[in-house]
């Protein structure tokens, strides 16, 4: 890839927005399990970093994917990874149909505020029963006069606590699981909307998740993005930039990783030496950072057939599967040059190793990245149907 001068010039402003107001307040995050996310949202927001490929009449920059990639590298030198992933579920989970579909009225409504800071979103796909399997929710919404009305629940959804509205896909008809879907945008004000308590995860300690239960909730047949049945195709487009989103939020934070590492072997000795002279780590380590650069190098030309109108659909999977097994990969190895200081919870290194174990699952796990690989590349077994 290409980049100018203003993609340099982003980066900064990215980098130096991660070091003073996310990072001087990670450990204290992570403890409380929540971070104040309409504070920080309204200073990205103030910034225009919320809407940097968002159309400039609600707010946005207007620049192409290549400016939002730099942006989620760099937020991958935050030192925990549950803030970086509230922003991307903001920038690139719950409102990439919105600005391409939507309506006018709603782009006003949802949209643009969203791009100010001044209200946070999250995407209600996943149930209980749903996770991967897109098609197989069961939240449905029917018409009732000029509304829908709402039933059902979704789960594991970030920001959902503090979120302002959702992005809920819901069955709208009884049509064919993949002509069935729409994607409704729900305020969570709503009366019939409310949550769990937080769910107590593995990592991703410092963003708020919970699970939605939609009880009898009435909303306007406007608020529905595009046209009824179009859902599960515009969830996929989505899905799209999310995965791009989150593989290139790894890179830089697997470095940190590796750069981490790095010093700590110079400075602990062991028999004698410097842990970094002995030939297994710093060959481990240098096979790591040559991994990372292949990681960036499919990213990279991933957003460069997005930019382009193609379909990335084959290389974004790729660079999402690679991500979040190289993330697997890397942290581990780390950690483990690190000792018994490698196994202390406030360790980065232990913090990353948690965190990043959501990659391999959110946004389609690894199993659904290989379908969509396989299926591309004409390998994928017919389903046998009785």
């Amino acid at each position: 890839m290409k980049f100018t001068p203003e993609h340099d010039a982003l980066r900064k402003t990215v980098r130096d927005f991660v070091e003073k107001e996310i990072n001087p307040y990670c450990d204290e995050w992570e403890a409380a399990g929540e971070f104040p996310i309409k504070d920080l949202f309204k200073k990205l927001g103030n910034l225009g970093l919320l809407g940097i490929q968002k159309p400039e009449a609600y707010g946005g920059m207007g620049l192409d994917y290549s400016y939002n990639l730099v942006a989620a590298e760099e937020l991958g030198l935050a030192l925990c990874g549950g803030v970086p992933l509230a922003i991307g579920v903001q920038t690139d989970m719950c409102t990439p149909a919105l600005a391409r579909f939507g309506s006018d009225e709603l782009k006003r409504e949802f949209l643009a505020p969203a791009i100010a800071g001044d209200r946070v979103g999250c995407i209600g796909v996943s149930e209980v029963d749903a996770g991967s399997d897109v098609a197989g929710i069961r939240t449905n919404a029917r018409k009732d006069g000029d509304d829908y009305i709402i039933n059902g629940s979704k789960m594991w959804i970030t920001n959902s606590p503090k979120a302002d509205f959702i992005c809920l896909l819901a069955n709208t008809s009884d049509d064919k699981p993949h002509r069935n879907k729409s994607l409704i945008l729900v305020p969570t004000d709503t009366p019939g909307v409310s949550f769990s308590p937080h769910l107590n995860k593995l990592g991703m300690r410092s963003s708020e998740t919970a699970q939605i239960f939609l009880d009898d909730v009435r909303v306007p047949q406007r608020n529905r993005i595009g046209a009824e049945g179009t859902g599960f195709m515009m969830q996929m487009m989505q899905f799209q930039e999310e995965r791009m989103w989150g593989a290139a939020n790894v890179i830089k934070a697997l470095e940190a990783c590796i750069d981490r590492t790095i010093t700590y072997c110079r400075e602990r000795r062991t028999f004698g030496q410097a842990l970094i002279d002995n030939q297994y780590i710093h060959f481990r380590l240098a096979e790591l950072q040559t991994e990372v650069e292949a990681l960036r190098a499919l990213t990279y030309q991933a957003c460069e057939q997005h930019i382009a109108g193609q379909d990335a659909t084959r290389l974004a999977s790729m660079a999402k599967l690679k991500a979040g097994r190289l993330g697997r990969e890397v942290t581990d190895a780390c950690l483990q040059f690190w000792g018994g200081n490698g196994y202390m919870w406030d360790n980065p290194v232990s913090r990353a190793f948690r965190d990043v174990r959501l990659v391999s699952i959110g946004g389609g796990a690894d199993e659904i990245m290989l379908g969509i690989i396989c299926k591309l590349m004409g390998i994928l077994p017919s389903k046998r149907r009785d």
